[in-house]
């Protein structure tokens, strides 16, 4: 079975850097249609460039977390390329909590920007691919994949709202998995350890031990380059997983296996 994407619609966010946009660049790379969504234009534009008449990447600025926005994301996507076939929700934040601080917003601030902006986003998207389908007598019509983490499944109070968006985005994963099915629909997820996102190189600038401390707690001694994300994320937006829905797929150099208590945040 082909892992082959070419000819299909994707609908990437956070596609302005780091994940989302090594996804985008494979995925165009590899003959699918790109629409990269983020809120950051300046760093869309850089990246991705004005697009030409017949050009497979384009991009699309906006604050997903208005309904509004989503609709008009859909629609750019839809001008653009007529259809979508596959949403990759990469678009992520990570904040630190404080889990004693009656003031500390951090968990609104998670399940809105990392569960809930998916979850509207996928409805949306899921409503166009049910009705591409209802022209399509047999066959996939749409793969839906979100983004996690390992902080889904580890208990660290320095990440609680991380940690809860996570569990929440992967029992969504789930959940939309049973609704989509019977419309040909799959939806997994990817949930990642240590990868060298803006963050985490911002967070090593920082604090340059942190890094020794990441390797020496995955198995597999370093921390994954975004690009290593990439193959997961389309095997599962091919056909190639045609039988694969309501799946959490682990990429983290085995460092899920270990979860010391003391393990650094990233």
């Amino acid at each position: 079975m082909s892992f082959s994407i070419s000819g299909k619609t994707a609908i990437v966010t956070g596609s302005a850097n780091g994940i989302g946009l090594a996804i985008a660049r494979n995925f165009a790379q590899h003959g699918a249609n790109v629409m990269c969504a983020d809120m950051d234009e300046k760093r869309l534009a850089e990246q991705i460039g004005e697009p030409k008449e017949d050009s497979n990447m384009r991009y699309f600025a906006g604050d997903l977390r208005q309904r509004l926005t989503i609709a008009n994301l859909l629609s750019a996507t839809i001008d653009a390329f007529d259809q979508v076939d596959i949403l990759v929700n990469a678009s992520r934040q990570v904040l630190q909590s404080d889990p004693l601080d009656p003031e500390d917003t951090s968990i609104e601030t998670m399940l809105e920007q990392n569960l809930m902006t998916s979850y509207r986003l996928t409805q949306q998207v899921a409503k166009r691919m049910i009705k591409q389908g209802e022209a399509k007598e047999e066959g996939p019509v749409g793969s839906i994949i979100n983004l996690s983490s390992i902080a889904a499944h580890q208990t660290r109070p320095e990440l609680l709202a991380y940690s809860i968006a996570s569990a929440g985005l992967e029992q969504m994963t789930r959940g939309l998995a049973l609704t989509l099915a019977p419309h040909r629909i799959r939806v997994n997820a990817v949930a990642f350890g240590s990868v060298m996102s803006a963050s985490l190189q911002g967070a090593i600038k920082d604090n340059p031990e942190l890094r020794r401390d990441i390797e020496a707690r995955t198995p597999l001694n370093r921390i994954a380059s975004p690009n290593e994300l990439v193959d997961a994320v389309q095997f599962l937006a091919s056909d190639g997983s045609s039988f694969v829905t309501g799946e959490v797929l682990t990429v983290d150099g085995g460092r899920s296996l270990l979860d010391p208590v003391d393990a650094p945040v990233h």
